[in-house]
Formats: C-alpha cells, structure tokens, sequence
C-alpha cells in the first residue's frame, strides 16, 4: 500500500498551501510549511489549526487534532527545508518567475532523490523545470480548493519529468485517499482548460444580463449535477487567479480565453472573492 512521504515541504502557506499541508500531515507525514515572513507562517499555521477542528468536528479526521498539528512545522524562508524532505510543493501565487526561483531554492536545500512539485493550475511544467540543474524531478502535483474536501489531483507530466517521479506522485495521491488524473503538460492542462472555459462563459452571461449569478449557478448544479456552480467556484478560487490563469491561457491558446471587463473590474476594485469577503457573491468572512 503506498504511503505519503515521511518528510516533506509546501512552500506557500494560503488557503491551498495550508490545506496541501494538513492533508499530508493529517495522513502521518511531518511537514514543514514555508511562508514569506514570520508572521505570515504564524497565520498560515493558524489556517490550518482552523481546518482540522472543523475536520474533526464532521469526524473526518483519524487522529486528534492537535497530534496532527505538532506535525507542522512553520518557517520563514526556503533554507529552512529539511535537506531530508522527500517531497516539496510549491504553492505559491501563479507567477512563473516566482515558481522557478522557489523551485530551484529548493532544489539547492533537499538531496538528490527528493521530488519537487508544483501546484500550478496552468504555467508550463516543462518551462518551470528549466530553472532546475535536474528538471526530471519536477512534475505538476495540482490540488484543489478546498484541499481537504477535494477528491482530486491533477497530476502533469512534463516533457522530461521521470516516470518514476510521475509514479511517486500518483501513488501519493493514492495515500492521501484522493484520486489522480495524469495529463500531459498543455497549457490550462486538463481542469483548468474546461473550467476557466466555463465560468468564463458565467461572467459574460452576468455582464450581459442573462441571468442572476445564482441562477446561473443553480442551472449548473441541478441541471448538469456540478456540485458548484461557476460563478461562485471562481469567487472559491480567487477571481484575481481566475483573471491570470485566463490571461495565460489567452496568450496560448486564443482569444477564447479573453476575459471579460466584468472580471477585470472586479479585480480592479479588490472584489476577489472569498478571501476579500466580496466577488459575485458576499461572504461573511473573508479568509
């Protein structure tokens, strides 16, 4: 039976990065997470104290929570990562200039068997791996919100990812009770592709008055059994990283990735969703 890896790191310690690391660590694993500063690693710590109460609270989690919490270790800078780490996930802002100095910072720290990943939704496997002395080591490991929740993992090959590497990140996948799609390195990939399509179409449908943001949600969900409509998944992601993975893939693949000025005012005016408290619906409680 596969186990996840005794040792690892996430580097980026948002609402993805946080719950990246509470599902390896509620599986067993110890993991150091790394955030930008010490007060963002205190908060990120936090994030995840708040997500296994609730876990436990709806009893999915097999051992106290705060055993499972002594498991995370926070810090401040990539240095830090335990040269023993078999795994590293990066799970920073969608920047591919910020993806690839974090990768080869740790690529510097772990040994050379170790495994780094990135979360990415959209950016090139195969462009981020030219940063790294060795690119085989890289494959897309990439999680959804809300990590703990979610039952998939998109797991991306690039061009000259190793196809034990592409193995150790499936059957990691598989430890984590979570199931694996394994994509060739595209732009948008697999998920991404299809839904930034979608709630692209949501927000024009929105600007043109169509329907309600509810309704068009509604539609979705019992008509075509989506468990979230588009417009309030977007606001779940983060309409900012909605606008950049559309941006992308309209560079890569056409002008039927272009976003609409719906989308970029709301960016404009901080309207991001629920981490804002504000997008296409209001939240109570900005996260």
């Amino acid at each position: 039976m596969n186990a996840v890896p005794k040792i690892l790191a996430v580097v980026g310690g948002g609402r993805m990065g946080a719950g990246i690391a509470q599902v390896f660590a509620a599986a067993g694993a110890t993991v150091t997470l790394v955030e930008r500063d010490p007060a963002a690693a205190a908060a990120a710590r936090e994030r995840i104290a708040t997500g296994l109460r609730r876990a436990a609270e709806r009893g999915r989690l097999a051992d106290d929570a705060t055993v499972v919490l002594d498991r995370v270790e926070v810090a401040a800078e990539v240095a830090a990562v335990p040269p023993a780490a078999e795994l590293v996930i990066e799970a920073v802002p969608e920047d591919a200039a910020l993806k690839t100095r974090v990768l080869a910072a740790a690529e510097a720290v772990v040994g050379e068997h170790a495994v780094l990943a990135t979360n990415t939704s959209s950016l090139s496997i195969g462009g981020l791996a030219d940063g790294l002395r060795h690119p085989e080591r890289l494959v897309g490991m990439h999680f959804f919100n809300p990590v703990p929740a979610s039952d998939l993992v998109e797991v991306v090959v690039g061009p000259r990812t190793a196809d034990a590497v592409r193995d150790a990140a499936v059957g990691w996948v598989g430890a984590l009770g979570k199931t694996e799609v394994v994509v060739r390195d595209s732009p948008g990939f697999a998920t991404s592709r299809l839904g930034v399509l979608l709630g692209l179409e949501a927000i024009r449908m929105l600007q043109e008055g169509v329907a309600s943001a509810e309704a068009i949600d509604r539609a979705m969900e019992l008509g075509y059994r989506h468990p979230m409509g588009p417009l309030r998944s977007t606001d779940l992601v983060g309409l900012d990283v909605r606008l950049a993975i559309a941006e992308h893939l309209q560079r890569e693949l056409g002008d039927r990735f272009a976003p609409p000025q719906l989308l970029r005012d709301k960016v404009a005016r901080g309207e991001l969703g629920r981490k804002s408290g504000q997008g296409f619906y209001t939240w109570g409680e900005a996260r």
